[in-house]
């Protein structure tokens, strides 16, 4: 009888192993055998951007190959998930999936050029910013009860601003409509940019949006906080209410960052992609630009973010129609 000797024999093993877990990619060649595309769904500069610039760093010493990040905007994040959706599921290419693209954009848009659910495996949620609601410090509005009795007082009179049609802080305001049964203009820019910056001069009175917008311009005075959308306040914002606490029940709205791969990438794949992102978000230089960004981190399992996802899909596909929600 012919024996391998030892050590051939456990690297052997340990590679038959590998390629049956992982479909016979691993037969091929060793993951990840070249550069990871991280595809940014978005311009340039926006959390979903710089999230990945600050990850991709750490990512790159555990996995061991360098990080590409592509940024492809279009279609409200549409396209650059289509991309990553069409592309071959080795886990080569990662998207930067948000609350836009897999939670409110397949009920905004009469056509989606990819399914949400099936066409992605998760792989991690990298955290959330709770929303803000803020108003122009020369408004006569102290709490949202007097921001509510104003809407209350002349209907559609009162208008607010966003991020533009679709996003997150246009149905959080939606929301709170829905849920108060109010009505207030809405008038969307193209980004956050641009409408805080009108808030700020003055020319529309109110907005929601994350602390990374809102937050230079309390601490400025301009702008005066009346309501966190979360379960708990915000440490950065210790004396401002909750939404509940305020009065409004069920108007709980954070802005997450997540991360996906194409549908039929082998699981080992994906567990080994959660676990390195889970280890780069525990780097101290990491911890401490998420703190600035107000990013409260997760890094939990893929099956917490798919759950969390399929409750986010049904929450804003209700306030779209109620609202009648339409793209820009």
């Amino acid at each position: 009888m012919r024996f391998i000797p030892a050590i051939k024999s456990s690297a052997w093993l340990a590679a038959v192993v590998l390629a049956a877990s992982t479909g016979g990619v691993a037969a091929q060649a060793p993951w990840p055998s070249k550069p990871i595309t991280y595809v940014v769904p978005f311009a340039p500069g926006g959390n979903t951007d710089t999230l990945a610039r600050l990850l991709s760093k750490e990512l790159q010493a555990g996995l061991g190959q360098t990080i590409v990040i592509e940024n492809k905007p279009g279609a409200g994040g549409n396209v650059g998930s289509d991309f990553v959706a069409r592309s071959a599921p080795d886990g080569h290419t990662l998207l930067g999936g948000t609350i836009s693209t897999h939670a409110i954009n397949p009920s905004v848009y009469p056509t989606m050029p990819y399914d949400a659910l099936k066409a992605f495996e998760p792989v991690v949620m990298i955290g959330s910013s709770p929303l803000v609601l803020a108003v122009n410090a020369s408004t006569p509005y102290k709490s949202l009860q007097d921001l509510l009795a104003a809407a209350r007082a002349r209907p559609g009179a009162l208008s607010y601003a966003s991020a533009g049609n679709g996003t997150s802080t246009h149905l959080a305001t939606e929301l709170l409509k829905s849920l108060t049964r109010t009505s207030i203009t809405h008038l969307p820019y193209k980004g956050s940019g641009p409408a805080v910056l009108d808030v700020v001069a003055g020319h529309v009175p109110m907005l929601f949006d994350t602390l990374l917008v809102v937050g230079p311009h309390i601490k400025s005075g301009k702008l005066r906080p009346i309501a966190v959308a979360a379960s708990q306040r915000l440490d950065a914002l210790p004396d401002v209410p909750t939404t509940a606490e305020a009065g409004v029940q069920g108007l709980e709205v954070a802005s997450w960052q997540a991360v996906f791969v194409a549908a039929g990438t082998p699981k080992p794949i994906v567990a080994r992609l959660n676990a390195e992102f889970a280890r780069a978000m525990k780097a101290p230089e990491v911890q401490k630009r998420l703190i600035e960004l107000a990013v409260e981190p997760d890094g939990g399992p893929p099956e917490k973010l798919a759950a969390y996802q399929r409750s986010e899909l049904v929450k804003w596909a209700k306030v779209v129609k109620e609202q009648g929600v339409k793209p820009d």
